[in-house]
């Protein structure tokens, strides 16, 4: 049961407008974002930031970015997110086979090597204590320009966001994003947990 239960999408229609967003992302309205519309404030805000850390700039697709808050979440431990971004990196045209090896990244051939080094720099830099050294600076410069590292840590930087926010008020997770995770992360660990219906 979620700390407090998300509202319902037409409740506030400003916030409603701005959520539709999500439906081409997720294909539906998150609850985080439901429950967060009892301050539209808060609910405005994240909304433009997502909106702005997600767009697509260049090299730092829109798949890559979406495999990069996979990697943050999971090493978070927030089911919910997981399945989010599974979900979203599917829909964003992430390729089957960097999906069902994510987990072998640093060896599986299909992965570039800039593509490593951002997902080591996620997961890094997702931990606590931060484990971004400077040797792994060093590699993201080399394959990174500062623009596209901004864009990468603003993907960490949102998951930490939202996997505090969904693993603290036991988010329920939605349909669709139980499908994506059973389809997608059957092979790992991932369960519902606590975000279950």
């Amino acid at each position: 049961m979620p700390l407090v239960p998300p509202l319902a999408p037409d409740n506030d229609p400003e916030v409603a407008e701005l959520a539709k967003f999500f439906n081409e992302t997720l294909g539906f309205c998150p609850n985080s974002v439901l429950t967060m519309m009892r301050r539209p404030a808060i609910a405005k805000a994240f909304i433009a930031l997502n909106m702005a850390v997600m767009e697509n700039n260049g090299r730092v697709t829109s798949a890559l970015k979406r495999l990069i808050g996979y990697i943050s979440s999971n090493a978070a431990g927030c089911r919910y997110c997981q399945a989010h971004t599974i979900r979203a990196a599917d829909r964003y045209g992430a390729e089957s086979v960097q999906m069902e090896n994510i987990w072998s990244y640093r060896t599986h051939d299909a992965f570039s090597e800039a593509e490593r080094v951002a997902l080591d720099f996620s997961l890094a830099a997702s931990v606590i204590p931060n484990d971004v050294d400077e040797n792994l600076q060093q590699r993201m410069r080399d394959h990174w320009d500062e623009g596209e590292i901004v864009e990468i840590l603003g993907v960490v930087a949102l998951f930490g966001y939202l996997n505090r926010w969904n693993d603290s008020m036991a988010t329920t997770l939605e349909e669709g994003a139980v499908e994506s995770a059973r389809q997608w992360l059957s092979g790992t660990d991932w369960e519902s947990g606590k975000h279950r219906s």
